[in-house]
């Protein structure tokens, strides 16, 4: 659905179906179902609130907790009043956060009682002035700076002129690489990519759809695929990621339509002993992103649920998916559709550059460079690293792939991630996919370190199924097959847990720190 004169910003989304459908739901938790009408007036308040604390244009409201619907009531207040919204990775340590409030500034930090501790050491060590308001998610009766000032406040819309182009998001990325950066999300960016997901013919939206959001609010899979689903008219279930077992209850529950999820949430629910059993009949449509699916376990999730696929390919910086891997994509006996993240959205190009800025021919590796009308307007006061990411309207988004001579766009590596062995080129993912093909393979990566022999060689790191019974020598053995001699792995390791990102990334820096601390201990 596209209304961009009813709907100019973030804010103006519970506004307008307050106005056209006050009694339907809008957001559901454990406690029930809240209403159009209801979320409206409860943004207003939240507005009015953080006016009476201070809160200008073009400032910045922390914000600290699991998932809730009082983000969403914090998310559209504080930008009816051209407020950001900075919400903070509560996986984060103290000094991490501390890092965060240093560079962004905000003027408050609304923390939910249960990291109230954390909240404190963090804003102490920014050395900023902020001010930290504490709420209670698990209990909406409990007494609390946050509902005592929330009761306070008027629920009269307040009015504020919102500049469209203006930060209604100021998400940090996951630093994965180096230090976070704060990616700035406009009104209008977001709303451009609602556009062009109204064009895509391959998914809508029914008018009693339910989205169950468990992805963490505080990334972009979360965020995005919400405001897509309210932006639509749409119910959204806002949970926090509850452990497997809770999960599959949790859907029969809600029975929700549409499920957006990582490869990794797909697999531990697969694998739960309640997996058997578990009722997925309600749901329409898995969204997944985040991290390569490999064949093995999307046969595994297309048996089980029985319902369409549609992967994702995105980044923060792009406000989210900017191409889709189509349901009727998902075949299992075409691998190279199923390897690939898809094509682009309508109103999204994606051109394929080699490190002088030049496109390269189909099939060739290069860097994915992309223009939409959907880009973060840059990072938050870092001039120079903004004017390498994006260049002339288009964002250079790190990622090496090629496009096929179909379309289909297949990412092959982070440019960073490319391993240089003994003077040949390794795509890490080719590596991976490989080892996924082996049973008994769970979750896996592929990594550079240093050798003298070869510059790098490849490290196979794996978490594996015990009862499988795998070694080094029958992992090698089974990659022989599949990839070229230089590309094997030189060593496997087995690890219980990999590091990972809240989208289900592989931190692959830190495994690679973690791999050499080990070596030289």
């Amino acid at each position: 659905m596209w209304l961009p004169q009813e709907i100019r910003t973030i804010g103006d989304i519970p506004r307008h179906y307050a106005r056209v459908m006050p009694e339907a739901p809008a957001l559901i938790d454990g406690r029930g179902a809240m209403s159009w009408a209801e979320l409206d007036g409860r943004s207003s308040r939240v507005a009015n609130l953080l006016l009476a604390l201070g809160v200008q244009p073009d400032d910045r409201i922390a914000q600290l907790g699991k998932n809730s619907l009082g983000y969403f009531e914090l998310l559209f207040g504080a930008n009816r009043i051209d407020a950001a919204l900075l919400p903070l990775n509560w996986r984060l340590a103290a000094p991490e956060m501390a890092a965060i409030i240093e560079d962004a500034e905000p003027r408050l930090l609304i923390a939910d009682r249960e990291y109230a501790d954390i909240a404190a050491l963090a804003v102490a060590g920014s050395g900023k002035a902020c001010r930290i308001v504490i709420f209670d998610s698990l209990d909406a009766s409990a007494d609390s700076e946050w509902k005592t000032l929330f009761e306070q406040a008027s629920d009269a819309d307040p009015g504020v002129d919102v500049n469209p182009w203006h930060t209604s998001i100021l998400m940090y990325t996951s630093g994965t690489t180096g230090k976070p950066k704060g990616v700035q999300l406009s009104h209008q960016g977001q709303l451009y990519l609602r556009l062009c997901e109204h064009l895509e013919p391959s998914f809508r939206y029914a008018p009693n759809d339910v989205m169950l959001t468990v992805m963490p609010l505080f990334h972009a899979m979360g965020i995005s695929l919400s405001l897509q689903a309210l932006y639509s008219g749409v119910t959204v279930a806002v949970f926090p990621m509850p452990d497997p077992g809770e999960l599959i209850r949790l859907i029969a529950d809600i029975r929700p339509t549409v499920l957006p999820l990582v490869p990794t949430v797909i697999q531990m629910l697969l694998d739960h002993p309640q997996a058997a059993s578990a009722d997925y009949r309600s749901v329409r449509t898995v969204i997944y992103a985040g991290a390569g699916i490999g064949q093995h376990l999307l046969g595994r999730a297309l048996r089980a649920l029985t319902c369409e696929f549609i992967q994702f390919y995105g980044a923060t910086e792009t406000a989210c998916g900017v191409t889709f891997l189509r349901p009727a994509q998902h075949q299992l006996d075409d691998e190279a559709a199923l390897a690939s993240c898809g094509s682009t959205l309508p109103q999204i190009e994606i051109r394929v550059m080699d490190a002088e800025g030049r496109e390269v021919p189909d099939g060739s590796v290069g860097e994915f460079w992309i223009r939409s009308p959907s880009l973060s307007t840059g990072y938050y006061r870092q001039p120079e690293l903004t004017a390498a990411a994006f260049k002339d309207g288009w964002y250079r988004s790190g990622d090496a792939g090629f496009r096929d001579a179909h379309g289909l766009l297949t990412i092959v590596d982070r440019v960073k991630d490319m391993i240089i062995s003994g003077g040949e080129n390794v795509y890490s993912t080719e590596v991976e996919q490989a080892l996924l093909k082996l049973r008994g393979v769970q979750l896996c990566a592929a990594v550079g370190l240093p050798d003298p022999k070869w510059g790098e060689r490849v490290v196979a790191v794996i978490v594996a199924d015990p009862a499988a019974g795998l070694n080094a020598e029958n992992v090698i053995a089974h990659c022989r097959e599949l990839i070229a001699g230089y590309k094997l792995p030189k060593q496997v390791h087995f690890i219980e847990a990999l590091p990972m990102t809240p989208s289900g990334k592989v931190m692959k820096r830190a495994l690679r720190d973690q791999l050499l601390a080990d070596r030289a201990g």
